[in-house]
This record gives C-alpha cells, structure tokens and sequence, in this order.
C-alpha cells in the first residue's frame, strides 16, 4: 500500500487526495495523475503518510508518474492554448450578452477539457454558450461559477501578514469563517484590518479559532474585573501565548499575573 498525498490539479483547480503507490515523490514536485476520464497534472502539496482512508467507499486514484520534461512542456503549450481559448469564449459571452464575467481558462493534461472560470451575481443559463465552444474546439467544456475567495486563490497574492495566501498555498477547503473568531484572537473588530484580499474574513482566522480557544482556557477577557492580592482589578491586555496578564488594580497600579 503506497502514501495518501494531496495533489492541486492543474494550476488552477481543487486539491484531491491520491495514492503515490511506491514513488519518491515529495511536496512541490510536479505529477501526472488518473483524474476524471483521463490523465491530468498537478502539483504535490503534502504527503500524508500511509493510506488508511476507510471512510471512503471509492478506492484512491494513483498518481502515475512524476512530470517529465516532455510532460511540463505540453503543460506550457496548454496554458498558452488556454489564453486563446479565454479570449474566444468571452466574444461567445459577449455574442449571447451573458450577465457574467470569466476569469480564467484552464485545459487538462491530455486536452480532452477546457474549464472556464466565472463569476456572476446570480443563475446563469450558459447551455448554448458551452455548444458553442464545444463546436469550436472539439473537446469537452466545463464551465465554474467562483466565489470572491476563489477568484482571490486562484490569482493569489499576499496577505496583510506579509505571507502568500493561505487559500493559494494550502488550503484544501474553505471553512466558515465567523466575526466570533477574530472576537478569540483580540483582534479589532474593524473589517479592514481582518478582512482579506478578496473582502472576506481572514481564512487563517478559521484554521487558528481551535488554538485560541485552547490556549485561552482559564484565563480572563480584556476588560473583566477580577480579584488579586492588592484588592479588585481590571484586566487590561492578555498574552494569550505567554499566558500572561495585565490587570489594573484600583490605586493604578498594574499587576502582571502568570497562569498556569
């Protein structure tokens, strides 16, 4: 039995887990995989360990082979082929005056699929667009409504933490993310400064919300009025990390408490 690893298909597509069987293959090395009907690429994000995935009926696709020079060669061809096919498909949108902006064009590995990336406010009736661009050319056409945060993850870009984003990086799936989350963090609840490049709230304050509330257990809130050994106070700050707060007793005085 080889390793579960995750694999983002293509440049632009989801990630998927798939067995690497007895290859030496490690994160960032280009892949080509079974997918859908046919053979496809992507890139490794993670390696797992063994696969003991017994939750799920279907049995894992197998990565074929790591990428050959040959192989990365026609995935350039693929991704100039798909420049042309973004530009036909939005005369053929503009053609059926179609309430919908398209954002990226993709071909798998083998060509036998072009996807279209869009996104619109609402439904979109795209049947005689997608015979249209099957006439043209002659493989199968798969058209995506995106979300903001998708369209943010697949142009990437930079945080407000000086990172790449998290959704472009590594991220397998968007988790709801809550304004009760940043609450956890002490964060301020001002929606720029927690709000990411695609105008959601901070995906990474998702992936932390379990740590903070772990790390936070026992202590008190910002704010609150507690008792120490020189009378009542108020807690001013809390180091969440540390462990450490500050609380203001009632003659000024400001009082640095370690807990456990």
């Amino acid at each position: 039995m080889g390793e579960l690893v995750f694999v983002r298909l293509r440049d632009l597509g989801m990630v998927y887990s798939y067995d690497k069987g007895e290859l030496a293959i490690k994160p960032g090395d280009y892949v080509i995989v079974e997918h859908d009907r046919g053979q496809d690429y992507g890139q490794v994000l993670s390696c797992l360990g063994a696969c003991a995935d017994k939750s799920s009926k279907e049995p894992l696709k197998r990565i074929l082979r790591l990428a050959r020079e040959s192989d990365l060669k026609q995935v350039e061809e693929n991704r100039s082929r798909a420049k042309d096919a973004f530009n036909s498909c939005n005369k053929k949108i503009a053609e059926h005056k179609l309430d919908m902006k398209l954002v990226q064009a993709e071909y798998s590995f083998d060509r036998s699929k072009i996807i279209f990336y869009f996104t619109s406010a609402g439904r979109v009736d795209f049947r005689n667009l997608v015979k249209d661009l099957a006439k043209i050319f002659k493989a199968r056409i798969e058209l995506k409504q995106i979300g903001v945060r998708d369209e943010a993850r697949l142009f990437g870009g930079f945080g407000p933490c000086g990172r790449e984003l998290c959704c472009a990086k590594f991220l397998k799936d968007f988790e709801p993310v809550t304004i009760k989350m940043a609450k956890e963090e002490g964060l301020p609840l001002n929606p720029p400064k927690i709000s990411g490049i695609c105008g959601r709230l901070m995906c990474c304050l998702s992936f932390e919300y379990e740590s903070y509330k772990l790390l936070s257990k026992g202590l008190p809130r910002e704010g609150e009025h507690i008792h120490t050994p020189k009378g009542k106070g108020k807690v001013i700050s809390v180091n969440v990390f540390k462990r450490i707060v500050s609380i203001q007793a009632e003659d000024g005085t400001i009082i640095n408490s370690t807990y456990k």
